[in-house]
């Protein structure tokens, strides 16, 4: 067994699948296919149950692949260890987020290919829940995120910044109120919400159960470019963080009174020692 079918296997394992997993590592899916194999006639067990149209973890498969993360991330760490003393840093670090929730990280990203033009970044997007799961599983190194205080739990976290969030209507549409809004107006109004699971979408669930306000939710999309079209041809009406409101210029911006959602967005990462490219990233996030 060697570094090289571990990291197939994990591929395999993190992509769902043989093709995805061929197309992650730049290769044919015969040679993926083939080196999972091997590792598994090595091990002397399955590691992967195979159908027609999925492939899951066996329960050893379930055993292997976190071992072969550890180990993998083990191996990356000798290599930056050695090119530091020679002056460079080399590897990888991967990097979860969730849609829309820093318009800042790209400058980081920046910062941080001219300072180490030699990392590699791989981000990842996906839901709270699931980036949470990919930081305890190593998958992930480090996350720019918003997270309640029962999801920072086992994690290191680091608040980057809060904001208060704001009701966003097409321009010239009617909203009460002399500027400023309720969260009782905004349930009078058509409202487009984001899909369960989304950061966003907890907050203002939040917010209207301890305003004891009930709202009717008209849409549910889990795409904020979609959420603004609707918004921009007057469907509805829609709660979001400012720093996102401020991406569609064109849409009414609305500050509510009293009992608005607060958005808090950290970079979180799991206990111990990052990686050196990972450390690297972490001192550009401000």
């Amino acid at each position: 067994m060697d570094l090289r079918q571990m990291e197939v296997a994990v591929a395999v394992a993190e992509e769902g699948g043989f093709t995805a997993a061929a197309r992650r590592l730049r290769v044919v899916q015969s040679a993926v296919s083939s080196t999972v194999r091997a590792l598994e006639r090595d091990l002397g067990t399955p590691l992967f149950d195979r159908t027609t149209h999925r492939v899951t973890l066996t329960a050893a498969g379930e055993a292997f692949v976190p071992a072969a993360r550890a180990a993998l991330r083990a191996a990356e760490q000798a290599r930056a260890a050695v090119d530091s003393a020679r002056g460079q840093l080399r590897g990888q670090v991967t990097v979860g987020t969730m849609q829309g929730v820093w318009a800042g990280l790209h400058r980081a990203l920046a910062r941080l290919r001219e300072e180490h033009p030699g990392v590699v970044v791989r981000l990842r997007q996906g839901a709270v829940a699931d980036i949470r799961q990919a930081l305890r599983e190593g998958a992930v190194d480090l996350a720019v995120v918003a997270l309640d205080r029962r999801q920072q739990r086992g994690l290191v976290t680091r608040l980057l910044f809060r904001e208060e969030m704001v009701l966003v209507t097409a321009a010239g549409r009617d909203v009460p109120g002399d500027g400023r809004v309720t969260l009782a107006d905004a349930a009078r109004m058509p409202m487009v919400d984001f899909s369960p699971g989304w950061a966003v979408r907890r907050l203002v669930d939040q917010a209207f159960r301890t305003a004891m306000v009930e709202r009717t939710t008209a849409f549910e999309v889990n795409d904020i470019v979609a959420a603004s079209e609707l918004v921009r041809h007057g469907l509805g009406v829609c709660i979001m963080p400012e720093s996102i409101a401020a991406r569609f210029p064109d849409l009414a911006v609305h500050r509510f009174a009293h009992h608005a959602p607060v958005w808090k967005v950290m970079v979180v990462r799991p206990r111990g020692e990052p990686s050196p490219a990972a450390a690297a990233l972490l001192r550009h996030l401000t």
